[in-house]
């Protein structure tokens, strides 16, 4: 493969991108000349290709910040309405020139540590509430055993959310409905069961609801909930 056609096929894709200079991958598609065309040949680097053709490097080729890094990823949670997997960021990096490729986001950590990231900024900034609920899911699945490490070992449980008067119980149990005839006698009110999530880990799992609304607890596991508070907890059948 000539370097002078590979040079001339860059300036001609960049100019029907509007001036943005194509990712390796969206070039090789458009032109049918892989990496193994130029590297090692040629270049050492895609962007090096790039500046010799007359162009500056886009933003694909440079270095993100990890405020920028995180929030691109909001950007693509709010797309899907979910965590992405691998797929999902390498797809929308080879139609988006300026999206990182998902080795830049896998350098920042564990998919784990990377959520715990995400979570951290969508609290400490307005209107984020939905990408901040989808991470800290994500969070909780990865630290839950596989189901193919614990099959037929697992004992599943229950954290369930009651409500008597005024005031919402969190708790846990192996068997829901006989805690809440448990409580039932032990309450002057009826306690009635307004939601239960299906777990593997009751105790982590009531130790994440109780942690999450910790402002709002008044006595044990007792909390003053608001509208809000109740959707959240039944969203989950189970994590």
């Amino acid at each position: 493969m000539d370097k002078n056609y590979i040079l001339d096929e860059i300036k001609r894709t960049t100019n029907a991108n509007n001036g943005t200079p194509p990712g390796r991958r969206k070039f090789e598609k458009e032109t049918g000349i892989k990496e193994t065309d130029w590297f090692g040949k040629y270049w050492a680097k895609w962007s090096d290709a790039i500046t010799e053709a007359g162009f500056p490097p886009n933003q694909l080729q440079r270095a993100y910040g990890e405020e920028v890094l995180i929030e691109k990823f909001i950007e693509l949670i709010k797309e899907l309405k979910r965590y992405p997997v691998r797929g999902d960021v390498r797809l929308k990096s080879y139609n988006d020139p300026g999206f990182p490729d998902s080795k830049t986001f896998e350098r920042r950590g564990s998919k784990t540590q990377f959520a715990t990231k995400i979570a951290d900024y969508c609290r400490s900034h307005e209107g984020l509430e939905a990408v901040l609920e989808i991470c800290e899911a994500e969070i909780i699945k990865n630290q839950l055993p596989s189901e193919d490490d614990n099959r037929g070992t697992v004992e599943l449980g229950f954290v369930y959310l009651f409500k008597a008067g005024r005031f919402y119980k969190i708790g846990r149990s192996n068997a829901a409905g006989r805690r809440e005839r448990e409580l039932a006698i032990q309450l002057p009110e009826k306690a009635n069961t307004v939601h239960i999530i299906r777990t593997d880990d009751p105790v982590g799992i009531e130790a994440y609801w109780h942690n999450r609304f910790e402002t709002k607890r008044k006595r044990g596991e007792w909390f003053e909930l608001d509208g809000l508070d109740i959707k959240a907890f039944k969203r989950r059948k189970s994590m």
